[in-house]
């Protein structure tokens, strides 16, 4: 947070709140992105489980497909970086972020399955359990995943392209 002087009264300073509501934003639209994102791959894991794929499949391809999206919503809306993305510096450290995060959700929801798999769901029951474990999961991993994706790999030259300009 930065300390500006009071021009009312020079001898004191305030904390500017930009620093604040520029991370706020940031993770607003980091939010409504992992929200289209989620919404993605819910469509995804649905489609795959409807038509008898198995958990770890269907968390697999939905993983995929939402992480395709989120990277290009990140990146551009969120932290404001245009241009072709760089390998080394937002690419793969984006991937392993992710990738963490994906482990945790196809974990989550394969272990799910093997729960539910002795109670002999109806399964219409069993896609809908699957995927609130699925959707749980990801919401359990998303500030950890805000986090790193801020400080590891978009952060990084936060200044130059604030948020808050970028057109939306």
């Amino acid at each position: 947070m930065t300390t500006v002087t009071n021009p009312a009264n020079p001898r004191t300073t305030e904390e500017s709140p930009k620093p604040r509501r520029r991370g706020l934003v940031r993770f607003v639209r980091a939010a409504a992105s992992s929200v289209a994102a989620t919404l993605l791959s819910q469509a995804t894991l649905i489609a795959v489980l409807a038509a008898d794929g198995a958990p770890w499949l269907a968390s697999t391809c939905a993983f995929a497909a939402g992480a395709v999206l989120n990277f290009f919503l990140t990146r551009r809306w969120v932290w404001g970086r245009r241009g072709r993305p760089e390998l080394g510096r937002e690419l793969l450290p984006y991937v392993l972020v992710i990738s963490l995060g994906g482990l945790a959700s196809v974990g989550l929801t394969t272990l799910a399955g093997h729960l539910l798999a002795p109670l002999h769901l109806p399964h219409f029951w069993w896609v809908v359990l699957l995927d609130a474990a699925y959707v749980l999961s990801y919401a359990l991993v998303f500030v950890a995943k805000f986090t790193m994706l801020d400080r590891f790999v978009f952060g990084r030259d936060a200044a130059r392209t604030p948020a808050t300009t970028s057109p939306s």
